[in-house]
């Protein structure tokens, strides 16, 4: 079951910028097509639905959507590829999912109320000069 996709290999490379985008498009459906194992497999239904990691999926492939060089989207596609067997053969753990592909690249959302309520000035201009 975990081994769905270990036979899936990208071809070494694509003669034309079209290849290459039909070979991105069968990952895409490979990556979705996996997603129900993956949730299975990592326990990740109380965290979040099908439909929020395959738009996190296809938000990670829109990201290099400016690349029109095949060879690099050949190795994009590799890298995608082995990210893939990497979840699904259990290399990476539940807590790398989620804080990957859940939460975000991102983080946690930042608490913006003021924080300097009752410091001293020497602590404010410190914080107002420190803070990144």
């Amino acid at each position: 079951m975990a081994f769905v996709v270990r036979n899936a290999r990208v071809l070494p490379n694509s003669a034309t910028l079209e290849e290459a985008r039909q070979r991105s498009l069968e990952f895409f459906r490979k990556a979705c097509r996996s997603i129900p194992t993956i949730m299975q497999i990592h326990n990740l239904e109380d965290v979040v639905t099908i439909s929020q990691l395959r738009s996190t999926i296809s938000s990670e492939i829109r990201k290099q959507a400016h690349v029109t060089n095949p060879k690099v989207i050949d190795m994009l596609l590799f890298k995608g590829f082995e990210e893939l067997n990497n979840i699904l053969e259990q290399a990476k753990q539940r807590h790398h999912l989620i804080g990957q592909y859940v939460i975000g690249r991102e983080g946690l959302v930042q608490d913006h109320r003021p924080k300097d309520q009752g410091i001293s000035d020497f602590l404010k201009n410190f914080y107002s000069s420190n803070y990144f």
